[in-house]
């Protein structure tokens, strides 16, 4: 209906009354009157006595226009079905699926613009939070400091601090007991003609903190001979006790170290009695523990490298050294989808770390990668409806859809690896940001 509107005929009834509701067009007019100067020329009897909603003969009819439909490039950004790529975390827009037309490029610039094709080296990375601390024995929990001597403690570490292999661990009668590195924990005294593995631990301590050569002492040898004797020697001189060429039950520790105390159980002037447990410590090693989900377990694996952000924004370098085999729930929660799985990783530079313990970190591990490969802006895809993907590619002469497979995504960056009729420096179409 015309927004102008005509009055009533000369005589007839003023065209501003309400129509009752049941009025059909053909009795009604429009609620506004027409201007004051308007003369019976200007209008014309409808059926019924009503004033004609159109205009009147001789008054041009404004042009109608059609409403024009805005068109669009049917792609990421535009309407049509979401198909998530749930392995990549993306979402691409599906030309529309009840289309049997093929797609086409869209006529105009609008809403879009342009990115460069690329090649050159591609990687795929799983970022997660991690916990920076210190590494413990493989389910988390510490390491517990047995001590099998008797007689008074005289010394006991306290919490945060170091021991290295071959150093006093504490001292029971001012006697010191030495932290020998190994994961055979000592059960026997040792002395020439013993085997085992604890042995075997001692003489790589002995070969490693220089009281013998390679050439005299084999490292990896289980046997207690007289060579092992004479390196003793050399370790008891140093600590300043009775230089036997033998190492009885109490006077060493056996576990993995270097050693960091996390809590100490004795106290000086208590005391010592075999089996009664010291102290509780982790490893002196830096780890970063990550949670990751069971769905993620078969992209990382062991030796993968990773970038690990510090508290401070600072980056060092690590690797993952070890996937847990356990899944975990949150709680003791029974429903899958909390579960998690361990992933440790040690740092290529420990110093990076500082003192820092049990420091919130970000991580991101490198999964895979490629050295060269031709890459676009996850942006720049379209799905097919069929099945399949392109990109519309901007050329001098217009622009084309060119159909691409897709290869490996780099999801921190928005990047995926594509083949096809492309070449490095082709400029795609993206949605414009």
């Amino acid at each position: 209906m015309s927004t102008d509107v005509n009055a009533a005929a000369s005589g007839g009834p003023d065209a501003s009354d309400a129509t009752p509701a049941d009025a059909t067009p053909a009795d009604t007019t429009s609620a506004d009157t027409a201007p004051a100067d308007a003369t019976p020329a200007d209008t014309a009897s409808a059926p019924g006595g009503a004033a004609s909603a159109d205009t009147a003969p001789g008054v041009p009819s404004p042009e109608r226009r059609k409403p024009r439909r805005r068109g669009g490039r049917k792609a990421l950004a535009g309407t049509g079905s979401l198909v998530l790529l749930v392995a990549v975390g993306v979402a691409v827009a599906v030309i529309d699926p009840f289309d049997d037309d093929d797609p086409k490029p869209a006529s105009s610039a609008v809403g879009t613009s342009l990115a460069a094709v690329r090649e050159g080296p591609l990687s795929t990375q799983v970022t997660q939070s991690g916990t920076l601390s210190y590494a413990a024995r493989g389910d988390g929990t510490p390491y517990a400091v047995v001590n099998q001597a008797k007689g008074i403690y005289t010394g006991v570490p306290g919490e945060g601090k170091e021991i290295d292999c071959g150093k006093t661990l504490y001292r029971v009668d001012e006697k010191p007991v030495v932290l020998i590195c190994g994961g055979t924990p000592a059960y026997r005294a040792l002395s020439v003609g013993d085997e085992g593995r604890e042995v075997r631990d001692l003489n790589k301590n002995l070969v490693r903190l220089g009281y013998a050569e390679k050439s005299e002492l084999d490292p990896d040898s289980d046997h207690y001979g007289w060579e092992t004797a004479e390196a003793v020697t050399g370790l008891q001189d140093r600590l300043g006790v009775e230089e036997t060429g033998r190492l009885d039950l109490g006077d060493a520790v056996f576990l993995p170290g270097p050693l960091r105390v996390t809590k100490a159980m004795a106290k000086s002037g208590m005391r010592a009695a075999p089996g009664a447990q010291v102290a509780q410590t982790t490893s002196a090693r830096r780890q970063v523990t990550v949670e990751l989900d069971p769905g993620q377990q078969t992209q990382v694996k062991v030796g993968d490298r990773a970038r690990i952000t510090l508290p401070d924004n600072r980056t060092t370098p690590g690797q993952v050294s070890r996937i847990g085999t356990v899944v975990q729930s949150a709680d003791d929660d029974k429903d899958a989808s909390g579960s998690t799985l361990p992933v440790y990783l040690t740092l290529t530079r420990p110093k990076d770390a500082g003192k820092l313990d049990e420091a919130p970190v970000r991580v991101q591990i490198t999964t895979d990668g490629v050295e060269k490969a031709l890459t676009v802006p996850v942006t720049a895809l379209m799905g097919k409806a069929g099945g399949g993907y392109v990109v519309e590619l901007a050329e001098p002469a217009g622009r084309r859809l060119v159909p691409v497979t897709l290869g490996m995504f780099d999801n921190d960056n928005g990047l995926v690896q594509v083949s096809g009729d492309l070449s490095a420096g082709d400029q795609v179409v993206v949605p414009a940001s």
